[in-house]
C-alpha cells in the first residue's frame, strides 16, 4: 500500500436524483496494494466544467442486433436511411414441421477436435443423426448461456461442458456463436447492399439480460472482440442491449391491433364471446403468420397508439419471461420528449422456461433412478438431445384447462438402454415407480396427465409471480398502469393464465403479437437511437477506498495509521454512486488523481461494491472489490514543467449507460488518457 501526503480539498459526487453536489472531503486517496502503481491524490477543488457529456451520434448506415438468447437467438437489422424498417433474418435451415422459424436454437456443434462446424438447427440435426459412439467425442453445447448468469467468479478463463462432458472456455463458446451470426448477417446485407463496407459501417448490438452483473456483460463485449464483430480499439460500435429495456422500446411502437390485452373483458351483450388465452393467442399468431408475406417489419416513425394514450408519469413494467431468466424492468414515461426513466432497479431471477426442463430430468429421475438418468447423459448424449427436443415440444403446447394428456416420445435408444442396464423394461420402472401421473402407451411413448405437465411448470411460474408481486409493493413502483409480458416463456399458455388471474385486477396485462421476437426488434431500434432510456437505476453501491482525517471515538483504532506525525483512517469506502440511485445517460462522476513518482506509466485504482447503502468502511460485510480502473500515462518531459507542479490525471466514471464506462484526461495537456475499467480479472 502506498502512503499518501496531499489530502484533497473535495469530492465531486452526484446526488441521489441525479444532481450534482459537492461535499468536502480531507481526502481522496485510493487504496492500493500494487506498489508499482501507486497513485498520490488530487480533487481540484473548483467544479468540473460539465457533469453531463452528450453522446455524439456516429454516422452508421446500419444497425444489426443479435438476441442472444438461452434457447434460441436470432438477428435483425436496420439501415440508418429507413429506421421504420426492420429485417428480420432469413429462415433457418431445418427447424421443426408447423413452427416459423423466426430464430434458431442456441446450440453449438464443434468437432472433436474443437473447430466450429455448425449452429442453431443445423448443429442440432447434424448431432442427432451421429452414430451415438461417435457423438461421444464431438462437442455439443446447448442452454449455455445459463453458465455466464449463474458463476459468481465468472472470468476469461471460465469454462463450459458440452453435452459428453468435456470442456472448453467459455469465451471460445460464445465467440463461435456470435462469429456465426456476423457471416450470416454480413451475407445478407451483402446481398441487399453490396457497396456496404464492413469497416465502420455497421453498429453492432447484443442483449443480455438486465439482471446480469457488469462481469458477464464485460464477458460479451469481450467474446464479440474475439469473434471479430468489432475491432476492440472501437467499443463505440458495439452496444451491450439490455433484453427488458429492448423490449419497452419496442412496445412504445405498438398499435392496437398488434397486442392482445390479457385484461379485455367481454361485453355483458356477448357480442365479443370470452375466449381462452391460448385460443386467442393462437388466432392471434396464425394473423400474424399468414400476412408477413416478407421479413420486413415497418414500425411507427412516432410513438404508437398505445403510448399515445399515456400521459407523462405514467408508469408500466416489462416482464422479460425468457428461457433462462426472468427479467423486469419499471419504466415511466418522460413527455412530451417521449423518453423513458427506470424507477427501480432491475430485478428478476432464474426463472426462466428452463426450470420446466429441470422438472422434467427431476421427474425422470424419480421414474427411472438418478444414477441410471446420469449414465444414460452421459453414454447417450445425442439421444438425451433427441429427449429434450420431444419433451420442448409438448411443453410448448401446455394449457392450463387441457384436458386430454400429453405423449412423450421416448427415443428407442433410451428403452433399449434402460432393459440392457436395469434387466427389465421401462414399462415395469413406470407400474413400480411412486409417480402415478405418468403412465405408459402401447405407442412406445410417456403419457402425461395435465396435472402432471401443472405440476412441471408451478414452481416457475410461481417464483415468477411472487417476483412480479414482490416488486409491485415496493413504493417506488406503486400506480403501475399496464405489465407487458415478453419473451419466449410469454408464448406459453400456462404463464398467461397465472399471470392475467393474478394480476387482472392491478394493471392491464398486455403481450405484444410476436412475442417472441420484441427483444430483438427492441435491440434494434436502441441501436438506432441509444438515448431512449434517458434515465437508469444503479444496481449496486460502487467505490474506492481512501484515506480520511482519523476522528477519536468515530473510527475503529484498527483503522488508524500514523504518517509524519499525522493520523489517518484508512479503508474508509468512498462512494462514486449508491445503490438504486437515479443516474442520467451522460451523467459522470469525476475524480482526480496525481501519479506518485515521476515518469510513472500505469495508475491502477481498486473499485468495490455492496448491495446496500449504508456501507462506511471497504472491509464492511458484504463489500468486495469487483473490478479496477487502469489509466496509462504517455510520458512526459518533467524537466519543462513548472517546479514542484504535479501532473493531474482526471477520471470520469459514466455510470448511466447499460455498462460502467471510463474516460481520462491529463488535465496539464488537455490529452485523452488511455483508460479502461475490468471486471473479470479478480
Amino acid at each position: 500500500m502506498s502512503l499518501f501526503d496531499e489530502p484533497a480539498m473535495h469530492t465531486l459526487q452526484i446526488g441521489t436524483n441525479g444532481e450534482r453536489s459537492r461535499t468536502p472531503s480531507p481526502s481522496n486517496s485510493p487504496r492500493l496494494h500494487n506498489e508499482s502503481c501507486s497513485i498520490a491524490p488530487l480533487t481540484p477543488s473548483q467544479s468540473p466544467r460539465n457533469e453531463i457529456q452528450t453522446q455524439r451520434p456516429t454516422p452508421f448506415s446500419v444497425v444489426v442486433a443479435i438476441d442472444f438468447g438461452t434457447t434460441s437467438s436470432g438477428y435483425a437489422f436496420s439501415f440508418a436511411n429507413d429506421p421504420e424498417a426492420i429485417h428480420m433474418m432469413r429462415k433457418w435451415e431445418g427447424g421443426d414441421p408447423g413452427v416459423a422459424n423466426q430464430k434458431t436454437p442456441t446450440s453449438l456443434l464443434l468437432t472433436p477436435e474443437g473447430a466450429f462446424h455448425s449452429f442453431g438447427y443445423t448443429a442440432r440435426d447434424y448431432y442427432h443423426d451421429l452414430d451415438p459412439e461417435e457423438a461421444r467425442d464431438w462437442l455439443y453445447f446447448e442452454k449455455f448461456k445459463m453458465k455466464i448468469h449463474s458463476t459468481s467468479d465468472l472470468t476469461m478463463k471460465t469454462e463450459l461442458e458440452a453435452v459428453n462432458g468435456k470442456k472448453v472456455q467459455a469465451w471460445e463458446v460464445f465467440a463461435h456463436a456470435l462469429r456465426f451470426f456476423k457471416r450470416q448477417a454480413m451475407q445478407e446485407l451483402k446481398d441487399q447492399c453490396p457497396a456496404l463496407p464492413e469497416k465502420d459501417a455497421i453498429r453492432w448490438v447484443i442483449t443480455v439480460p438486465a439482471i446480469w452483473k457488469q462481469p458477464a456483460k464485460q464477458f460479451m463485449r469481450e467474446a464479440a472482440y474475439l469473434a471479430g464483430l468489432v475491432p476492440s480499439e472501437t467499443p463505440e460500435q458495439l452496444l451491450i442491449a439490455l433484453e427488458p429495456e429492448a423490449a419497452s422500446i419496442y412496445c412504445r411502437k405498438l398499435r392496437l391491433n398488434q397486442l392482445i390485452d390479457l385484461s379485455y373483458k367481454p361485453q355483458a351483450n356477448g357480442l365479443s364471446p370470452d375466449l381462452p388465452i391460448d385460443s386467442s393467442f393462437r388466432q392471434a399468431r396464425e394473423q400474424l403468420r399468414r400476412s408477413r408475406h416478407s421479413r420486413t417489419f415497418l414500425v411507427e416513425s412516432g410513438v404508437g397508439e398505445l403510448w399515445a394514450e399515456m400521459q407523462a408519469g405514467d408508469r408500466y413494467i416489462v416482464a422479460d419471461c425468457g428461457g433462462g431468466t426472468v427479467d423486469l424492468t419499471v419504466h415511466q414515461i418522460e413527455q412530451p420528449q417521449g423518453t423513458l426513466k427506470e424507477l427501480y432497479k432491475a430485478s428478476g431471477g432464474p426463472y426462466g422456461a428452463v426450470g420446466v426442463d429441470l422438472a422434467f430430468e427431476k421427474l425422470l429421475c424419480q421414474i427411472f433412478g438418478e444414477d441410471f438418468i446420469a449414465t444414460f447423459k452421459a453414454k447417450r448424449p445425442a439421444a438425451w438431445v433427441d429427449l429434450t427436443i420431444a419433451f420442448e415440444a409438448r411443453k410448448r403446447t401446455a394449457a392450463p384447462h387441457r384436458a386430454n394428456p400429453l405423449n412423450i416420445s421416448l427415443p428407442f435408444s433410451f428403452i433399449d438402454f434402460y432393459r440392457k442396464h436395469r434387466g427389465q423394461n421401462v414399462e415395469t420402472a413406470l407400474k413400480r415407480s411412486s409417480v402415478n401421473l405418468v403412465k405408459w402407451s402401447s405407442q412406445g411413448m410417456l403419457r402425461m396427465s395435465s396435472e402432471a405437465m401443472n405440476e412441471l411448470f408451478q414452481p416457475t411460474i410461481s417464483q415468477i409471480i411472487n417476483h412480479i408481486d414482490d416488486l409491485m409493493k415496493k413504493p417506488e413502483v406503486e400506480g403501475i398502469k399496464f405489465l407487458f409480458l415478453v419473451g419466449g416463456f410469454a408464448e406459453s399458455a400456462m404463464l398467461q393464465h397465472a399471470v392475467q388471474s393474478t394480476f387482472n385486477g392491478v394493471c392491464r396485462v398486455i403481450i405484444p403479437q410476436d412475442v417472441g421476437l420484441t427483444i430483438l426488434k427492441g435491440a434494434v431500434l436502441f441501436g438506432l437511437d441509444p438515448t431512449i432510456v434517458r434515465v437508469r437505476r444503479s444496481p449496486l453501491t460502487y467505490g474506492v477506498g481512501v484515506l480520511n482525517k482519523f476522528v477519536e471515538g468515530k473510527h475503529p483504532r484498527e483503522k488508524l495509521l500514523v504518517k509524519e506525525g499525522k493520523k489517518w483512517c484508512t479503508d474508509i469506502f468512498e462512494k462514486f454512486v449508491s445503490v438504486d440511485q437515479s443516474v442520467a445517460l451522460g451523467e459522470v462522476v469525476q475524480r482526480s488523481y496525481c501519479p506518485a513518482r515521476a515518469g510513472q506509466r500505469k495508475i491502477i485504482i481498486n473499485i468495490y461494491c455492496c448491495a446496500t447503502d449504508d456501507v462506511v468502511y471497504i472491509t464492511d460485510p458484504g463489500v468486495r472489490k469487483c473490478g479496477t480502473i487502469s489509466l496509462d500515462l504517455e510520458e512526459v518531459d518533467e524537466s519543462s514543467s513548472p517546479k514542484r507542479s504535479r501532473r493531474e490525471i482526471r477520471a470520469s466514471m459514466q455510470f448511466g449507460d447499460t455498462e460502467i464506462k471510463v474516460t481520462a484526461m491529463d488535465v496539464r495537456t488537455s490529452k485523452t488518457v488511455r483508460a479502461s475499467i475490468d471486471f473479470l480479472s479478480n
